[in-house]
């Protein structure tokens, strides 16, 4: 039987299983339209930020930093909403270690910069003839933390470390990561339902687009009626890529020209976001009847997932996730290592407001697992020259072990 002519109605994550009425989520999914967990998605709020910078304070504090700098880009949205691009004109939030939050920004753009910060702040303006780096010295110097530890965000250019050490040169600029990442690592209870409902639009557009599949298709075509099925859902397309036949092989894809065809791997990998909280998701199939060898290395990229789920618990080094997996491939000759033909890529990496996020699992992370981190779960299998298989899913870590947000793709016949 070939793809197209599949239809499938079991999809959803298992914490929507569990939570949502399955006959109201079916109904809503045949007509393409909102998912109930979309329609219900509530952005996140003020408290919830002003809690999440009361404990970057905290820890501020106890690490001997003055205050923390912040560019436009996930980590400034997180902690005051604001959102932003990066240019050459300096846009940046400042968070002391004690009070309210200082932003800076050019003069012309403050009512714009106003319109999505979420938190109380002051904001300072600097004109095209000054130099924005003096604001931040003075709100330095009005909070008298000129001569202390300036954390920059770990994202933050080099231009803007630089000038706020030239603007402070009794500050020493440090790394931000040990203030941002113990924040943002651990999910609340409300950032994991808009994750929870990215996931439910990503996996709900797959079982539309696996069932429109044709001979002839591009990956163009296959990423364009995913990007499609992710918006009448209610999701913001991330990314929607598909690789087909031989191009399966290599992770990220070729630019050499792909069409589905009979007995052809397609190997998919795609994400939106839903306030600002992503999916991940990735499935590969056969369109019309598969091979043994196809069969073979799919089952045993489903193992390797399963050998995950199996593994990750509280306080275990999360590079050991990654090894249990690897083991297992190497067992049945594949790598070694991170070699190919075998799993070349790191078993996971953790996600949030970002599609990669530290941290990840691979097999020199020492970090220890705790409830509330969010990763991907995507082994694979890639030999170069003739096909690859990789199925993703995301879960939280709990007291429990592992909450996925989707069911795992069940076999290479049912394989959404």
């Amino acid at each position: 039987m070939t793809v197209s002519k599949r239809s499938f109605l079991k999809i959803g994550g298992a914490a929507l299983a569990a939570s949502a009425a399955p006959a109201a989520f079916a109904a809503t999914r045949e007509e393409g339209g909102v998912l109930p967990s979309v329609a219900n998605a509530k952005p996140i709020g003020r408290d919830e930020r002003l809690a999440r910078i009361a404990k970057a304070q905290k820890l501020m504090q106890e690490k001997g930093v003055s205050f923390l700098l912040l560019e436009p880009g996930a980590a400034l949205t997180y902690f005051t909403g604001l959102r932003w691009w990066r240019s050459e004109r300096l846009v940046a939030a400042l968070i002391p270690r004690e009070g309210e939050v200082g932003v800076v920004t050019p003069y012309f753009e403050e009512p714009s910069v106003q319109e999505s910060l979420g938190v109380p702040a002051s904001v300072r303006t600097w004109h095209e003839n000054e130099d924005p780096f003096a604001v931040v010295a003075g709100y330095a110097r009005d909070w008298k933390l000129a001569k202390g530890k300036a954390a920059m965000e770990e994202s933050v250019r080099f231009f803007v470390a630089d000038g706020v050490g030239r603007a402070l040169p009794d500050a020493k600029v440090v790394p931000g990561a040990p203030i941002t990442r113990p924040c943002r690592m651990i999910k609340s209870p409300a950032e994991l339902a808009l994750m929870q409902a990215a996931n439910d639009v990503t996996i709900a557009a797959y079982a539309e687009v696996y069932a429109g599949l044709e001979v002839g298709m591009t990956s163009q075509d296959v990423s364009a009626l995913m990007d499609a099925a992710t918006r009448r859902r209610g999701g913001r397309p991330a990314f929607s890529m598909a690789l087909f036949n031989e191009a399966s092989a290599y992770p990220h894809g070729t630019d050499a020209p792909q069409v589905v065809k009979e007995s052809g791997v397609v190997l998919m990998d795609c994400g939106c976001s839903v306030h600002g909280y992503r999916s991940d998701i990735s499935r590969t199939f056969v369109y019309g009847e598969a091979t043994k060898r196809q069969r073979e290395v799919w089952n045993t990229v489903k193992r390797g997932q399963e050998i995950a789920y199996e593994t990750a618990r509280i306080g275990l080094p999360a590079g050991a996730v990654d090894r249990a997996v690897r083991s297992y491939y190497e067992s049945l000759g594949w790598g070694p290592g991170y070699q190919t033909p075998g799993l070349s890529h790191r078993l996971g990496h953790g996600i949030g407001m970002e599609g990669h996020e530290p941290i990840n699992l691979v097999e020199s992370e020492e970090t220890p697992l705790a409830a509330g981190m969010c990763f991907s779960n995507e082994p694979g299998l890639y030999a170069f020259g003739e096909f690859g298989v990789r199925l993703e899913d995301c879960f939280t870590m709990t007291a429990d072990g592992p909450k996925p947000f989707t069911a795992s793709a069940k076999s290479l016949d049912d394989p959404i």
